[in-house]
This record gives C-alpha cells, sequence and structure tokens, in this order.
C-alpha cells in the first residue's frame, strides 16, 4: 500500500489487530478512530499530524461518519500525507458513502473455517491455563463452538470465558448442559444496520417464494427476536403478496393488508402471530408473478417507446363538443349479454405485457383463463 492510496475499508473481522499490524509492517504511527465518538475536530487534528509525521489512521465503525467527516478524512488520504483503513461490520455499498466506497479497495475478512476455529479454541484452553483457570472439553465439544462460532474467533473466545466464569473447582468439566445454557443467552445475528439484515431478509423473502413453511417461520423467528420492527416485516409480506402470489390468490394481498393494520395497534409480543398467519398464507399459497412481471414490461415499454394516442373512442367524452372532436364509439361492455364487447382499448399488441402465469385449476388466474376462454375463444382475452 502506498502513501495515501488506496483506501481501504475491511469488513470487520478482528480489525483493530490487523489495522495496527499493516501499520507496523510500513513503519508509520498508529492512530485509532472510533466514529462513534470521534468528531470532525478529531480528524482535523490528525490531519495536522499526519503533516509532520507518516500515519496510518484506522477508523472502527466507519459506517458512522458523516459525509462531512468522511470529506474531512478523504482530503487527509488524497493529501498523500496518510493511509487510511476504515472497518465495518456492514456490507461497504449498502453502509458507506459512494465517495468513499469509490475511492477505496474493498477487503472481506472471510470466517474461520471448523478448523482453524478449534485451533483458535485450543489455544484459548491454553491461554485459560497459563492463568490458572482449567477447563476441559471433549473433542466434540471443542468442534460444536467452533461450528455454533460463525467463524469468528472472538465469538469462540468468548464462549470458553462464559464456561469458565463463576466456577472454584480446580478443573472446570464442561457439560453439554452447561453449553446449551450458554448459547440459550446469546443473541441472534441480527443488526439492522448491517449485512445480518439484509441476509436473514432475504432468506424470508426467498423462503415465502419457495413456499418452505418452516424455513419462513425461521426466518421470521429470527428477525423477531432480532428487534425488527413488526411494520417493516408487514411492509415485506404486503410486497411478495403482490409479486409472488398475486393472481394466484388474491385473498393474500388482503391478509398481509390485515396484518399490517393489526401490527399497528397492538405491537409484540401478540403481533408475532399475525406476521406468522400472514407469512404463511404466502409460503402455502400457489404463486404467479403475472402481476410483477407485467407491469415491469409496461414500464419499460413506456420508457423506451413513443407515447401512443389514445383512441378518439376511449377519450373522455362528458363534456359538450367532445363528439365534434371525434371523441365517440364508445361501447359499454356490461351492454351486452356477456358482459364484454370486441373493441380496441390501446394500439399496443395484445399479449405484449399480461402473461398468464396459472397453472392449477384451483386458482383465481386459471379459473379467469378457463372463463376467458369459454367467453372468447382465447384464455387471456388476447388476439
Amino acid at each position: 500500500m502506498t502513501v495515501g492510496a488506496p483506501v481501504i475499508a475491511i469488513e470487520a473481522v478482528a480489525e483493530t489487530s490487523i489495522a495496527r499490524t499493516v501499520g507496523n509492517m510500513l513503519g508509520k504511527n498508529f492512530r485509532a478512530l472510533n466514529a462513534t465518538r470521534a468528531g470532525v475536530s478529531d480528524i482535523r487534528k490528525l490531519a495536522d499530524e499526519a503533516r509532520m509525521v507518516p500515519l496510518l489512521i484506522f477508523v472502527d465503525k466507519v459506517q458512522r461518519f458523516s459525509a462531512t467527516q468522511t470529506d474531512d478524512l478523504l482530503a487527509i488520504c488524497e493529501e498523500g500525507t496518510a493511509d487510511f483503513i476504515g472497518a465495518t461490520t456492514g456490507n461497504p455499498y449498502h453502509v458507506l458513502t459512494p465517495a468513499l466506497v469509490s475511492r477505496s479497495t474493498i477487503l472481506k475478512l472471510e470466517p474461520l473455517n471448523i478448523e482453524e476455529m478449534e485451533l483458535v479454541i485450543q489455544r484459548g484452553i491454553t491461554h485459560l491455563q497459563n492463568n490458572s483457570v482449567k477447563i476441559a472439553l471433549t473433542p466434540p465439544q471443542i468442534r460444536l463452538i467452533a461450528g455454533r462460532s460463525g467463524g469468528d474467533a472472538r465469538r469462540a473466545l468468548t464462549t470458553l470465558e462464559s464456561l469458565a466464569v463463576g466456577h472454584t473447582q480446580a478443573i472446570v468439566t464442561v457439560t453439554d448442559a452447561m453449553l446449551e445454557e450458554v448459547y440459550a443467552a446469546a443473541p441472534i445475528n441480527h443488526d439492522r444496520s448491517g449485512d445480518a439484515h439484509y441476509d436473514i431478509v432475504s432468506a424470508f423473502i426467498k423462503s415465502m417464494r419457495g413456499s418452505d413453511p418452516d424455513a419462513t417461520l425461521y426466518w421470521l423467528a429470527c428477525l423477531i427476536d432480532g428487534g425488527e420492527d413488526p411494520r417493516y416485516i408487514a411492509r415485506r409480506i404486503m410486497i411478495h403478496a403482490s409479486e409472488d402470489v398475486g393472481l394466484a390468490d388474491n385473498t393474500a394481498l388482503q391478509t398481509a393488508i390485515a396484518a399490517a393494520q393489526a401490527v399497528e395497534k397492538i405491537g409484540y409480543p401478540e403481533a408475532q402471530i399475525v406476521l406468522a398467519h400472514a407469512a404463511l398464507h404466502i409460503a402455502r399459497a400457489p404463486k404467479s408473478m403475472s402481476a410483477c412481471r407485467g407491469i415491469s414490461s409496461a414500464l419499460q415499454y413506456v420508457a423506451t417507446q413513443p407515447p401512443a394516442a389514445v383512441p378518439l373512442h376511449l377519450r373522455d367524452a362528458h363534456y359538450k363538443g367532445a363528439a365534434a372532436l371525434g371523441h365517440i364509439g364508445y361501447r359499454l361492455p356490461h351492454d351486452d349479454p356477456r358482459g364484454w364487447v370486441e373493441q380496441v382499448y390501446s394500439p399496443i399488441p395484445k399479449g405484449t405485457f399480461y402473461q398468464s402465469d396459472a397453472r392449477d385449476a384451483a386458482t383465481f388466474e386459471k379459473r379467469a383463463d378457463d372463463y376467458w376462454k369459454r367467453l372468447t375463444g382465447n384464455a387471456h382475452n388476447q388476439e
């Protein structure tokens, strides 16, 4: 890494130690800031110092910096007087300013694998023993801790400390019950401002779309346990009632809207039942994306094609003089015994946007296809 470039943002795992090591390797003075506490004045003090001595500036939780703070930090780096490493537990493309991302090399620190985690745990046990705390774990227990730590060495070491604390015996022999007690108290990894938020919400949505009720309930439980706003969850369910179920089951949107109204009135804990009800309706319902795909296709057409003229017989005819302008000829479908008449409603060829997604006779969309086929000879009422 050369002076002043590149600016590096690291998705944080043991980020402070890594940044300090980089500073030592470069022979630069290490300066650390926490973005939740540092102000503009702190950054400007570092700017003054950087003009006198070579610095590596490390900013933890860099996503908390305001645009002004970020601009001041970038100015230091662009002067070529300091290097910068920023750490964030969130997705840099979601939580950092575009100016910072565009000037940064994004390095993602991957989680440790099981074998590496087991080595960390063994070293942790040795460290405790060197401090007169002896703890005995079986190989399956060590592997369990390694697996449930999500590749985060700190989480595994925290688990070891939790198992050892409060015991007076010479050797703490860990039981499976002790492990379960420690994990029962651990929070689910759901940070509403970080990647976990986007990943869990994505899994929840895809489980509803994929018609997996158990997965839907699991990810919903993760969101609820992580403190997610029930109104946010209800909004996601409403969106996917139309996007993924749509015309296959029109009552899914009714259920979703009712759930959104209910959570406004009752909140947690009862709201969790309402959310589960609505989410399961989406998961269990037959699926159709014809509404979603149809409007997407129509919007793309409108954005890329010249505007079409409204046919004369469809134009406003309620005022005096409309007939003289040619606004005549509209045929009211209700005047026909079939409730439908053959007439042109747009210059766009029929079938351009709407494509039935019907798959089963039980769905509204399939019944509608059958109805129009009987009436017009075409399932979609299309030429």
